[in-house]
């Protein structure tokens, strides 16, 4: 039996296609965080297939969307990673797993190319990948060439690869979340104690060489079980969370916030003066009594109590006491509240 060459030279070229994407994934396939895992991946994709325009577009409402929108220090990323509302994402794809070839009217794919690029496109592939079963965006490419991404063409070996940038996506996720776990609070995303104090002493040695003022706010909320308790746990935790947020907000870079325990937070403010420290705690209280919060109907406000100590304080000379000597004025301060 005679096979046609067309046959034969199909299935080289497939051969050579399937050995081009077991080098992608042995090269990608043991990356643990995000921005390698896209910079190496865009980069294969783009030199073994000499495809001249490679990106991914994610969806802003997808469990992955924090992780990537905060990698920022990268030229590549900035200019190869897409955000997009899952309603527009599903009108150009229909909600299908199948890739998606166009070239033509491809003015209405602008929505998922990132702001910055300035592709000279005649026809793209728009491949959606997925984490745990959800759709969380696509691994798209695209060439000048008309007939590169032709409907109609075979889409068996983008389908295959969209595959294996999912399952090598899933394992990275798994890894950047439990890294996240070991630094961070996990209701409220602020880091958690034993990084605060190494952050802590790391600053008062720094502040005590450089002589810079470093001040340390411990605060917490007023009558946090009463809010469990009336409102329930699910709006305690509400109002720990809406706590984080407005440190957070109000904070300059160099500030770290951090939860501590329960319903206990600390504030570490390197090249700050008591002065200003009070300041700051003044605009987050500020903050929070405008914004209420509501639960079964019924508004309700947060109310913090704080303590603040300065490390140019008086038999202050170990991070520790300047911890403890904050703590012991935050009980002060609830004393004289609940007078």
């Amino acid at each position: 039996m005679n096979i046609p060459k067309a046959v034969i030279d199909r299935l080289k070229k497939n051969e050579q296609i399937a050995k081009k994407f077991h080098e992608i994934e042995v090269s990608i396939l043991s990356i643990l965080n995000f921005q390698d895992f896209l910079e190496k991946l865009l980069y294969e994709i783009s030199t073994k297939f000499n495809v001249p325009h490679t990106w991914i577009s994610i969806i802003e409402e997808s469990s992955i969307f924090e992780h990537l929108h905060k990698i920022q220090n990268s030229n590549l990323l900035q200019s190869s990673i897409a955000f997009v509302s899952k309603p527009e994402f599903f009108n150009i794809t229909n909600k299908k797993l199948t890739p998606l070839l166009a070239n033509r009217n491809l003015e209405k794919f602008k929505v998922l190319m990132p702001k910055v690029s300035q592709y000279d496109i005649g026809s793209l592939a728009i491949a959606p990948i997925t984490l745990d079963g959800e759709i969380v965006g696509s691994f798209n490419q695209a060439d000048k060439d008309v007939y590169r991404f032709e409907p109609g063409i075979d889409t068996s070996l983008l389908e295959h690869l969209a595959i294996k940038v999912s399952l090598c996506l899933s394992n990275v996720t798994a890894h950047e979340q439990l890294r996240f776990l070991a630094f961070h609070d996990p209701l409220t995303g602020l880091l958690n104690r034993g990084v605060m104090e190494r952050i802590l002493e790391r600053e008062f040695q720094r502040s005590k060489r450089y002589k810079n003022e470093l001040t340390l706010i411990f605060l917490d909320l007023d009558d946090f079980k009463s809010i469990n308790d009336t409102y329930g746990h699910d709006n305690g935790d509400h109002a720990l969370k809406h706590t984080a947020d407005c440190l957070l907000n109000l904070k300059r870079d160099s500030d770290i916030v951090a939860r501590f325990a329960g319903d206990e937070f600390v504030v570490i403010l390197p090249s700050t003066s008591e002065a200003s420290a009070k300041s700051y705690v003044r605009r987050v209280k500020e903050k929070i009594a405008k914004t209420p919060l509501t639960a079964n109907g019924e508004t309700f406000h947060v109310k913090l109590s704080y303590g603040i100590a300065s490390i140019f304080e008086k038999d202050i000379d170990s991070s520790a006491l300047l911890l403890k000597a904050a703590d012991k004025r935050l009980y002060k301060a609830k004393e004289i509240n609940k007078k």
